[in-house]
């Protein structure tokens, strides 16, 4: 049957107006305050807003990492995801040295089949750009539509890659119209601090933060844009957390180079104090980039505002305190990085963005959903409420007000980084393409349901 939304306030990145929303089957059919319906099931609205489905572009979900594995798969990842008023993400697909890639991508799809409950989509790990490599990048991207590639600058000796594997993949990208991703933070220089640090018996998870100071940040990120630049094709700095790095993405763009950039909610409302909670509580607080001194947090919202950065992801990387977080006592780089971050960003981003007037209502649909449907090949399928678009659609209530807490939350993890913090808005209900997922707050979606996204190549939004 068709569903008919009426009574809300349709909010897209360009327009909010009232209108009602009729939709069919997957897709939406028709908007308008006089529709002809005909037989349809009626869903009230009244007082709430319509917001394209949220658009997660950085999520690790049943990724192993440091000798244990994240907390959510995508069953209980995606549900959370929903809950937040997110209905599609796009999940890091790791690789290794040796390794083809298809294996590698065939490991995730078993990750997700049968377990997603909304639609979702891969990025594709560079771990070294030899020639089999590049060359299979072409079938990749034409079978599997993974069209971004994402090169790590830290974790030396883990994940690290090094300047000319960044490089060939940047000219590589170029060829095939993919778009790179760089997770920029100085791996050699955080390596030595580390030592540094441990030889010191400087051993808790404050100094997680002091070894990867914000220098370490800027510095690869210019290192990446540079690369790009020479390369001439286009990159996407994930996670950006400081001062430092805005300034050197800000300066690329004024130049009119292809350099767009990410950042977390974690970076706006949280700071560096968090990591020197007493009894270990710190270790909460431990992922890569590490919180900043709290001045960061204004730069970010404004270079948010004025368009220096385009998206922002949650880098949902969640890891239980017990049991997990705990194996970092008495050495922080044994604490595994990552924090739950999936359910809470929507809210997070109207509560301390849109409410605070740090944003507005446009720009947080851009940011949340539009944008990175644009940046990553599913526009205009995906990032809006357009006829002909998927039915991908929040209803959001902007008056509620609620606390957030672990107790509450729906991701699979023993606490909520955000815990006890007062924000306004909440997701009342969620459709991903036509169904339910969430309906009055309540879970009635099914494993399985989500699927998987074929996305388009790079096209400068």
């Amino acid at each position: 049957m068709k569903k008919w939304i009426r009574g809300g306030t349709v909010v897209t990145a360009a327009d909010t107006y009232q209108a009602d929303v009729l939709v069919e089957g997957e897709k939406v059919v028709a908007i308008g305050n006089d529709l002809q319906v005909g037989q349809a099931e009626v869903i009230d609205a009244t007082g709430l807003y319509l917001l394209p489905g949220g658009i997660d572009p950085h999520t690790h979900l049943a990724m192993p990492f440091g000798g244990t594995v994240t907390s959510d798969d995508f069953f209980t990842g995606t549900k959370a995801a929903a809950f937040g008023g997110t209905t599609t993400i796009v999940d890091f697909c790791l690789t290794q040295k040796g390794q083809s890639l298809q294996e590698a991508i065939a490991t995730w799809h078993e990750k997700a089949n049968g377990k997603a409950v909304v639609d979702y989509g891969f990025h594709l790990m560079i771990a070294d750009a030899n020639d089999q490599v590049l060359e299979e990048l072409a079938t990749v991207i034409d079978q599997e539509g993974i069209t971004s590639l994402k090169v790590f600058m830290a974790y030396k000796n883990v994940l690290m890659a090094d300047d000319e594997t960044l490089f060939k993949t940047l000219i590589r990208a170029k060829e095939l119209g993919a778009l790179v991703q760089v997770h920029a933070e100085n791996g050699d220089v955080i390596d030595y601090l580390t030592n540094k640090a441990l030889r010191e018996g400087n051993t808790d998870p404050i100094y997680h933060a002091y070894t990867r100071p914000p220098e370490a940040e800027g510095e690869a990120t210019g290192r990446a844009i540079a690369l790009t630049a020479l390369a001439d094709a286009q990159l996407y700095v994930v996670h950006v957390s400081c001062a430092d790095a805005v300034r050197r993405i800000a300066e690329a763009r004024e130049k009119g180079w292809n350099i767009y950039g990410e950042t977390c909610p974690q970076y706006l409302v949280l700071d560096i104090t968090d990591l020197d909670r007493p009894d270990f509580e710190g270790a909460k607080y431990v992922w890569s980039p590490p919180l900043r001194e709290k001045w960061h947090q204004d730069v970010l919202w404004s270079a948010l505002k004025n368009g220096i950065l385009q998206t922002v992801g949650s880098d949902h990387c969640p890891f239980n305190f017990s049991g997990q977080k705990e194996l970092g006592r008495g050495n922080f780089t044994k604490i595994p990085n990552g924090g739950p971050i999936i359910e809470d960003r929507l809210t997070l981003l109207y509560s301390e963005g849109v409410r605070q007037g740090k944003i507005s209502l446009n720009q947080f649909v851009d940011i949340s959903s539009t944008k990175v449907a644009k940046l990553f090949g599913m526009f205009p399928q995906k990032g809006t409420i357009a006829v002909g678009s998927d039915a991908d659609i929040v209803l959001f209530d902007p008056a509620a007000e609620r606390t957030i807490s672990a107790k509450t939350h729906h991701m699979n993890v023993d606490y909520n980084p955000f815990e006890g913090m007062q924000v306004h808005g909440e997701v009342v209900s969620v459709l991903s393409r036509g169904a339910f997922v969430v309906r009055e707050k309540e879970f009635v979606g099914q494993a399985g349901n989500g699927r998987y996204l074929k996305r388009a190549t790079f096209a400068r939004p």
